[in-house]
């Protein structure tokens, strides 16, 4: 899986299309992320202590990892990734200016 925790992404699919966040957990097992902000969830949760009220909250669910692009923190667009071999250590590259992402 080529996003990682901590980068920022463009939605290129779905009700959040065009919109940006960072990526606050990767699921490599089911090729998923789930973005800060997006794919919004409302939750009903019941009292749990006497005295406490029931809310509906807002989460995050889980996207499809192949409808996000990363942004290039150095172009500033959004890009795919590749990848390069330096010394032994496997660097991600952004595919429109090369530079290190």
């Amino acid at each position: 899986m080529k996003l990682r925790k901590g980068d920022n992404v463009k939605m290129l699919g779905g009700k959040d299309r065009g919109k940006t966040g960072k990526v606050l957990a990767v699921i490599p097992s089911e090729n998923k992320i789930i973005v800060e902000g997006l794919n919004m969830l409302k939750r009903a949760v019941r009292a749990r202590k006497q005295g406490q009220k029931g809310q509906i909250i807002h989460k995050e669910r889980a996207v499809s990892a192949a409808s996000a692009a990363l942004i290039c923190k150095s172009c500033g667009k959004s890009t795919r990734i590749g990848f390069r071999t330096e010394s032994k250590l496997k660097i991600r590259i952004c595919k429109k200016c090369k530079n290190e992402v």
